[in-house]
């Protein structure tokens, strides 16, 4: 679906895609890709996109985007703070992110209370270049607040490289709490996706590296790993926790329910696996009669494939259509409603849960 929009809409190919017409198709799309109209800011335009967001390591000096800014363009792109590299303190090259870490933040990083600080100054630094969210890819939802003391003896065997792998889990489910807790003292919205298996293929990864596919999801519980975050921040006023998810299995047993309790906390639409007409049906079902629809966040589009932008929302817009009119059809709710909620959900609730507007 995506692809017969994309080919057809954004880059007027009409042939039917086989073996046979497969390099006609491409050198197709090369061609008017080289073309002005097909421009990234054209684009943005063409597509009537309000706002684009970049996921970005908290490293980064934005560079990119305090050029968008200089160069006068009326297009809204903002950053979003990625912290991974600089709490998983088992992966390799993490004491080369703290050395970046030192170097963007200005403050010398060498033990957890200038870690921390470092992380706080990073954090605004991305509010001040329009950032409004956070993002968190984990193994696990797993959560666990950490005294100070124990948090530094963590963070001290990892300077020194003998950081265990149950170090790890609790040292990243420690921050995970101290994320929520500087989202509750700077508004940023937090989002967290677990449950990846990344780079399963080992020879696919020995051939081409990270990231390159091979990314199976893994069975994830919600509930338990994340009472001790809810239990403390579940409440507080301002705080936003946006909670994906590569296991559909979770979304009526765990995931509606916290969503449906919780102020703080809002479910992303189904991604990765999940985010086709089947899969976006089988959310909506799933979550809607115990969360309700706002406490959902509408379609937000996390692709890196440009031009699948449009063809991807205008998927998420039939899915969410055909949902309402099966609900008026059987007299759940009016036209009127369905006219409110399918604007929401196409629309609004993505601008007010990333405070947007």
């Amino acid at each position: 679906m995506w692809l017969a929009h994309e080919l057809a809409d954004v880059f007027g190919v009409q042939e039917k895609l086989t073996s046979a017409s497969a390099q006609r198709i491409y050198d197709q799309i090369a061609a008017k890709l080289a073309t002005p109209e097909f421009r990234p800011r054209a684009l943005y335009a063409r597509f009537n996109i309000e706002v684009l967001c970049t996921t970005d390591a908290a490293t980064s000096p934005l560079a990119h985007h305090q050029a968008i800014r200089d160069s006068g363009w009326g297009g809204r792109i903002l950053p979003t703070f990625r912290p991974d590299a600089l709490v998983n303190v088992d992966a390799p090259g993490w004491r080369q992110e703290l050395d970046r870490l030192s170097e963007v933040s200005g403050i010398d990083v060498g033990d957890y209370r200038s870690y921390i600080h470092a992380l706080e100054q990073r954090r605004a630094f991305f509010k001040q270049m329009g950032a409004t969210a956070t993002d968190h890819g984990v193994a696990s939802p797993y959560t666990q607040e950490l005294t100070d003391a124990e948090a530094e003896a963590i963070f001290a065997r990892a300077w020194r490289g003998a950081a265990s792998a149950d170090d790890a889990r609790r040292f990243v489910g420690h921050m995970l709490m101290e994320m929520a807790r500087m989202s509750v003292e700077d508004g940023l919205v937090m989002q967290v996706h677990p449950g990846s298996f990344r780079n399963h293929n080992p020879a696919l990864f020995a051939r081409f590296g990270s990231d390159m596919g091979a990314d199976i999801p893994t069975a994830t519980e919600y509930t338990r790993n994340l009472h001790p975050l809810l239990a403390k921040y579940g409440n507080a006023a301002g705080f936003t926790l946006i909670l994906f998810t590569l296991d559909e299995t979770t979304f009526s047993r765990e995931l509606a329910p916290l969503a449906g309790h919780y102020p703080a906390v809002k479910l992303g639409p189904p991604w990765w696996f999940f985010d086709s007409w089947n899969g976006m049906m089988r959310f909506r079902k799933a979550v809607s009669e115990t969360a309700g629809l706002y406490n959902t966040v509408g379609f937000n589009d996390d692709t890196r494939a440009y031009p699948s932008i449009p063809a991807r929302h205008d998927l998420a817009r039939r899915v969410d259509a055909n949902w309402l009119a099966n609900l008026v059809v059987r007299s759940v709710i009016d036209l009127e409603d369905a006219h409110e909620m399918a604007h929401a959900a196409a629309y609004a609730l993505a601008q007010q849960a990333y405070r947007l507007s």
